[in-house]
């Protein structure tokens, strides 16, 4: 946790009014209490500690000299580095700032976001591991772009592995599940820097990637469970990001893979480094408080409770829409983002570090699309954000594809900016499910996603080598994500700024469990 309390002295000469307004409680960053003698404490807001006092010395009549002083610790573990010295300029503003969640978070919130975000740094590492890797894999064992294409598919199978974990953390809770399936992730993913032959580095990362798959989803459920209603998308914003981070590291450190024909099997090593400190940090995990409230009420056996478990099914529209329209975009996305490296390395010639270079330059951009991303859509609904995403971000990737020099770099930023918008659609799963069945049904969800990711892979990698040009099989299969547009457009509900309680009425509020 971050630990280290932070000071901030501001003097300022105010008069009467001025003054007047600064020892009104403030409710914008962080809400107060009055204590007494010019003095403040916390009433919520995303702090373990927070103090505020005045002290006035009246230099003339209507004419004061102010001194305001703030300490304060936040409760956000690791970042709280960074959101300190953010926290620190925003706080004389007495305004909220454009980087805050729409609705405020208070401690424990901000808590569980932080180290969920910490572990989605490393499943994103996770999941992008064999995609950075693969085609220097094949190279030291011999395969061509087919069997990449094949491999890459089959790996995907893996999401059988993550039903089973899911199915059990909607029986037997959240907290627990995640975090043995983080070690195991880890452990399993570090198998493959072993690896003999390329059968036995795919088998390795089919157990990994449905671990890693079972335990994003585990993250975004929490977090669905645990933010406030006006502040699901942008949590779901801030833990893409993390994920791009880990992915993006990756990315850095593949490089490595230039210096020597086994130099891919360290980047399999690098989890390894950082899973100690990640698990001090998740002993601060707790278990979801909507999870522990409803299956309280399950386990009660309530007549209420009996009659709402038998009115539910499990296959219903909402299931249908959202597994239809993962199918349909991973189509596209999947082979757009696991190509990206052959495509650059056989088909314009760049190295290790021309590959890191172009990722980063055209990529690290949509990380801002991603964070504004989940604001708009606690804002201004999720339906239109996500389809201008899935519409922009297609046409533009599709156009990278065929292009060269500055044409496909641009085209391939301006893909990634507008793509990152589709965030907004990763907010729907997590809303959509009652918490008895939420953790499951995102998983079938996944699995169609998946599905339509080893689709888009297999077809790719047989039109690649068919054609020899990835431009035409791009071309082909944007009508997955063009046409999930069109389903989001006339069939998805608008479930911003609404609680998950009104959405799955069958649901008990933590709040009111006790009653």
């Amino acid at each position: 946790m971050f630990k280290r309390d932070k000071y901030l002295k501001i003097t300022k000469t105010l008069d009467d009014e001025g003054l007047a307004a600064l020892r009104e409680p403030r409710n914008d960053l962080v809400a107060e209490k009055f204590v007494g003698e010019d003095k403040y404490e916390l009433l919520h807001g995303p702090f373990s500690r927070y103090e505020r006092h005045i002290s006035v010395r009246s230099e003339s009549e209507g004419v004061n000299r102010v001194v305001e002083t703030f300490s304060w610790r936040l409760s956000i573990p690791f970042w709280g580095i960074f959101f300190s010295f953010l926290i620190g300029k925003a706080l004389p503003k007495r305004s909220k700032p454009w980087w805050a969640p729409p609705d405020r978070l208070d401690e424990r919130s901000a808590r569980i976001l932080g180290i969920l975000a910490c572990i989605q740094v490393i499943d994103g590492y996770l999941g992008s591991v064999i995609s950075q890797t693969i085609t220097f894999a094949a190279d030291e064992f011999d395969h061509s772009s087919s069997a990449q294409g094949v491999t890459l598919a089959v790996i995907r199978v893996g999401v059988l592995i993550s039903l089973g974990v899911l199915v059990i953390a909607d029986k037997k809770g959240r907290r627990n599940v995640l975090l043995l399936t983080l070690v195991l992730a880890v452990l399993t993913t570090a198998l493959g820097s072993v690896s003999p032959n390329f059968w036995f580095l795919g088998s390795t990362q089919l157990v990994a990637r449905g671990l890693t798959t079972g335990m994003g989803i585990l993250i975004g459920v929490i977090a669905a469970e645990e933010l406030p209603k006006g502040s699901r998308a942008y949590g779901v914003s801030m833990l893409s990001l993390s994920a791009a981070l880990g992915a993006g590291i990756s990315v850095w450190v593949l490089p490595i893979a230039d210096l020597n024909q086994k130099g891919w099997r360290v980047v399999y090593l690098v989890p390894l480094l950082f899973l100690p400190a990640l698990m001090r940090i998740s002993r601060n995990l707790p278990e979801s408080l909507r999870y522990k409230a409803n299956s309280i009420i399950v386990q009660s056996g309530t007549a209420s409770a009996q009659r709402r478990s038998k009115k539910e099914p499990f296959i219903n529209r909402r299931l249908l829409l959202l597994a239809g329209v993962g199918f349909l975009l991973l189509v596209f996305a999947a082979p757009a983002s696991q190509f990206q490296n052959d495509f650059l390395r056989e088909h314009r010639g760049y190295s290790a570090s021309g590959i890191t270079a172009y990722w980063l330059l055209t990529s690290t951009p949509a990380g801002v699309a991603i964070f504004l991303a989940g604001r708009f859509a606690d804002t201004h609904g999720r339906k239109k954000i996500a389809t201008s995403g899935l519409l922009g971000g297609t046409l533009f990737i599709v156009l990278s594809y065929y292009s060269s020099g500055l044409l496909m770099w641009a085209s391939h930023l301006f893909g990634a900016v507008l793509g990152s918008l589709t965030v907004a659609l990763g907010v729907y799963g997590p809303e959509l499910f009652s918490t008895k069945q939420r953790a499951r049904s995102n998983g079938v969800i996944v699995a169609f996603s998946v599905l339509g990711s080893a689709s888009g892979l297999l077809l790719v990698g047989y039109m690649t080598d068919l054609f020899d040009n990835y431009g035409h099989a791009f071309a082909l299969i944007a009508a997955g994500p063009l046409l999930a547009a069109l389903l989001v457009i006339r069939k998805f509900p608008e479930t911003a700024r609404i609680e998950l309680e009104d959405l799955n009425p069958g649901d008990v509020n933590p709040k009111l469990s006790k009653n």
